[in-house]
């Protein structure tokens, strides 16, 4: 059985709400300069407020240079750098989630939130123990090569 849409719930043509004066989060993007300063504010905001974030930029970059250093394969560089970009993502989204959840619950508790909170926490959490085992299982084997023929 079909179901038929009235008229009225067809979408309609909207307005346009853009204009290049305005600059507010909540507002579209009018051009792709102005998304990538939204972009650019998120990533910004987290590496000011975010102290893991900081660790994860740190800990990935250390990891990107000691594969530079030890003259890994470019592609096991990129797959260290592309377990490195994951974790930042993801703590990215789990900012992004304890925010909406910390304006939509307030200063109350509520269980659901806290799985929200907790779900999008153990999400950065596992990257990051993915990440460090990719790093262990290629940068490990050339460091004790290195110091091995350093001794």
């Amino acid at each position: 059985m079909s179901q038929q849409v009235s008229p009225s719930a067809t979408p309609k043509r909207l307005p346009t709400l853009v204009s290049k004066e305005r600059e507010f989060s909540w507002q579209i993007a009018s051009n792709l300069f102005v998304s990538f300063k939204y972009a650019w504010a998120g990533i910004s905001y987290s590496f000011h407020t975010q102290r893991n974030f900081r660790i994860h930029i740190a800990v990935g970059s250390f990891a990107i240079a000691l594969s530079l250093f030890l003259h890994l394969k470019p592609v096991e560089i990129a797959i260290i750098a592309i377990t490195s970009g994951l974790v930042l993502t993801l703590e990215l989204v789990n900012t992004a989630i304890e925010s909406l959840v910390d304006l939509t619950v307030k200063q109350t508790y509520h269980d659901l939130a806290k799985i929200a909170k907790d779900c999008a926490a153990g999400a950065v959490l596992v990257s990051a123990f993915v990440a460090l085992l990719v790093a262990a299982i290629l940068l490990l084997p050339p460091l004790l090569a290195l110091i091995m023929t350093a001794i």
